[in-house]
């Protein structure tokens, strides 16, 4: 029963850490393929492209809350039923929800994509060179209707995990990495008579993967039996009082979200201040954290349905030992991460450093590693904790304690630490790694005072929404 239980976890948990896994091979591709064009051709696609992934971010933290709603809805009409079945009402809900997650989706994706566009026009402003704004602007333009597909691929997304049926998910990523380059390639050479675009062609490559991503997605979800008879693409049909609603649970995470970007954007600006080497250092240590924290996206999302799905069918008890077993998957893998990390450095950064690893950057990289685990432990009880309180339906605190860790904690803690104590980098980095060690701790304290709440006898009848609610 056990090992079933922790398999039901990894089954949500794998394909969306997978797709994770694949988005950052994705950017990574497009990146490599920047190196082919030139320097400028990296400065400015690299500029067009935190600039997209900022906005990218915010916008899938705006339809995040669809999975869970999705699956306390399906909790509940199965507990009606008595059985795997779905009754009519729990069905109309869902597809209720689906509409006007679309609708909200679209809406939020035009405004980003103008956004995004506007960003481009503001650059001068931002100091960059004159070469970098030039070939900025055309990629930058190229990527914002991509957001669109992007943004309703996501709401898919949410569709399928509410419902538990999330596995078809990773293959279609997966495929759409040699897509992208392949699109890369075709646009930036103009192969097969079409004109050479070079860095905008990138951008075009994005948006053209990101539309047949949404499309080949969306007749994956067509064919599945169970999904297919939920299936409601009419946004324009949704309820203002649905779309309000999902609204106000996705604005808080879409804020979280832009949150933690923006303490890591300071740190490296900080970094930065120290020399290239310190700098570049701290890019692979933060690449590698990265790349691992997205096991952790995956578990935060599993555990996240699998709590309002709990929720749904009145089943609280089960909550604590979704969040045990949650966190004892995240911090395993991370300790094996940690041994890694210790016993073999040079192995681990090496792929970042190439066969002629500058000295100086392989040392500074080998002490921030330290650092990396520390942060990757932290950041990962975090995530995990912000899915456990979505769960639940409370949004709201992981933004109220992000901006007290980050801001009135985090940030501070780099600046004296870094400058006024002269620890430079590596107080910059435990200010970082303090930072985030609060707000864990914030949010794990939340999520426990929130358990207790829904747990306590006398309110046993009462809609466990309405009790959070009352909080």
């Amino acid at each position: 029963m056990e090992f079933r239980q922790y398999r039901e976890i990894i089954a949500l948990a794998a394909p969306i850490a997978g797709i994770q896994f694949a988005q950052v091979a994705l950017t990574s591709t497009d990146l490599l393929m920047m190196g082919l064009i030139g320097v400028q051709a990296v400065a400015a696609g690299g500029l067009a492209l935190l600039l997209y992934n900022q906005l990218r971010t915010m916008c899938v933290g705006m339809v995040t809350g669809l999975g869970n709603l999705i699956a306390s809805a399906a909790g509940q009409g199965e507990t009606r039923t008595s059985s795997a079945d779905l009754d009519e009402p729990a069905r109309e809900e869902i597809r209720d929800l689906l509409r006007a997650a679309l609708l909200l989706a679209t809406i939020v994706a035009f405004g980003a994509g103008t956004l995004l566009v506007g960003l481009g026009h503001l650059l001068p402003l931002l100091g960059q060179d004159a070469a970098v704004i030039a070939l900025a602007k055309p990629i930058m333009l190229a990527l914002a209707p991509g957001l669109l597909p992007m943004l309703w691929l996501n709401v898919l997304r949410q569709f399928a995990v509410g419902m538990r049926r999330a596995g078809s998910l990773l293959m279609v990523t997966l495929v759409s990495i040699a897509v992208n380059a392949f699109l890369n390639a075709v646009f930036i050479y103009g192969w097969f008579g079409l004109p050479q675009l070079g860095l905008a062609g990138i951008g075009l490559a994005t948006t053209a993967v990101n539309m047949w991503t949404f499309l080949v997605y969306l007749r994956t979800v067509l064919r599945d039996q169970k999904l297919g008879a939920l299936i409601a693409l009419n946004g324009w049909c949704a309820r203002r009082e649905t779309v309000a609603r999902i609204a106000r649970m996705g604005t808080p995470i879409t804020l979280t979200y832009g949150s933690e970007a923006a303490i890591t954007s300071i740190a490296a600006v900080f970094m930065g201040t120290f020399g290239p080497v310190v700098l570049a250092a701290s890019n692979i240590v933060n690449q590698l954290a990265y790349i691992v924290y997205q096991l952790n996206i995956g578990l935060s999302h599993g555990s996240s349905i699998l709590v309002s799905r709990a929720t749904g069918k009145g089943e609280m008890g089960k909550i604590g030992a979704i969040a045990a077993r949650s966190f004892t998957i995240s911090f395993a893998v991370m300790t094996l991460v940690a041994i890694a990390y210790v016993a073999v450095p040079g192995i681990v950064l090496r792929p970042f450093l190439g066969t002629d690893a500058d000295p100086a950057v392989l040392a500074a990289a080998g002490g921030l590693l330290w650092f990396a685990i520390v942060h990757q432990y932290c950041k990962g009880a975090q995530n995990i904790c912000v899915g456990l309180l979505r769960g639940l339906g409370n949004t709201k605190a992981g933004l109220t304690n992000t901006l007290i860790g980050y801001w009135l904690i985090g940030i501070p803690a780099m600046a004296v630490c870094g400058y006024w104590l002269g620890w430079k980098s590596y107080g910059i980095w435990f200010g970082l790694c303090l930072g985030f060690a609060v707000t864990s701790a914030l949010l794990g304290w939340r999520f426990a005072a929130d358990l207790q709440a829904v747990l306590k006898p006398q309110q046993k009848d009462e809609p466990a929404a309405v009790r959070l609610a009352s909080r």
